[in-house]
């Protein structure tokens, strides 16, 4: 166990976690960043949606900028899994463990968790080399914009599904829901109103998905037709990695597991904190960004006592 006890343990090294660790570095607080390399961010092709680059920025790129602002306040990301996040008089006390099995222990008056969101994927091959190259998409949110005008597919079940199929249509008059469970996982009222907004409905269920040399999306359906299309949003949700704040005893929200914070970003668990998509239903960078900045001035204040 080290000596010290920080100000603050981060766990998550995305755009929440490395914009709280140089708020809190700039309020010359100390900081612990632990990270397993899995930030959501770093699957980001290229993005237009991000504030300040007009001509649009790659999610690793996002990170690497990050990571070297948090390097200037000499705060450096350890590669770790944390084990267990144990609460106790006067902050918590993590257990982790790194790439080759060694352990440590880290002290820590508060914990802000930017742990992010795992996304329900699809089964095919080389599936990160399409989302790579925007066949297969996550987040219409972010990259709709770019695909205006072209043939677009949704793949998923039930309402969630129907509701971004009718979210596309703002963008192309070509959008098809692909049923990936079958007709059976659609209610009257989502057919109603697919078929009001023009909407293909595939019901078959999905055999296959593969990439072409043209990177576009080819899809056999159970039936064995063959279909293509220029992109495949994936709408199967997302689980948000929440386990050590349930642990804790943190309130989650059922439905996807995030954590539920108050307007600064605290939970019900006295000295944790939560921010980016752990905690929101509006997965963006930009608001991961905003919860951080909140979260850690929060942070800070409650140190001071104020």
């Amino acid at each position: 166990m080290e000596d010290r006890t920080h100000d603050c343990l981060i766990v998550g090294a995305g755009p929440a976690g490395l914009t709280a660790a140089v708020y809190l570095a700039r309020f010359r607080r100390s900081v612990v960043v632990v990270d397993t390399g899995t930030s959501r961010a770093s699957r980001i092709p290229w993005s237009y949606n991000i504030p300040g680059f007009a001509d649009g920025i790659s999610g690793p790129d996002i990170l690497r900028r990050h990571v070297e602002q948090a390097a200037a306040f000499d705060i450096v990301p350890r590669s770790a899994n944390v084990r267990t996040l144990l609460a106790e008089d006067g902050g918590f006390t993590c257990l982790m463990a790194g790439e080759s099995g060694e352990r440590a222990t880290v002290r820590a008056r508060t914990v802000l968790l930017a742990t992010g969101v795992q996304d329900n994927e699809p089964e095919m091959p080389e599936l990160a080399e399409a989302i790579s190259a925007g066949s297969v998409r996550l987040c219409p949110v972010c990259d709709a914009y770019e695909a205006i005008d072209a043939d677009i597919a949704v793949l998923g079940d039930g309402s969630g599904a129907a509701a971004e199929a009718v979210f596309m249509r703002t963008y192309s008059e070509r959008v098809t829901l692909l049923l990936s469970g079958g007709a059976r996982c659609l209610s009257p009222d989502d057919r109603a109103s697919l078929g009001g907004q023009g909407i293909r409905i595939v019901e078959e269920g999905i055999a296959a998905l593969a990439r072409d040399d043209a990177d576009r999306m080819v899809v056999r359906t159970a039936g064995g037709a063959g279909l293509a299309f220029d992109a495949v949003y994936a709408a199967l949700g997302s689980r948000a990695r929440s386990g050590l704040a349930a642990a804790l005893g943190a309130e989650l929200v059922a439905a996807d597991g995030a954590v539920v914070v108050d307007g600064h970003q605290r939970t019900g668990v006295p000295g944790l904190w939560a921010a980016g998509d752990v905690a929101s239903s509006l997965n963006q960078v930009s608001v991961a960004w905003g919860q951080a900045a909140i979260a850690a001035t929060d942070i800070h204040n409650h140190l001071r006592g104020a």
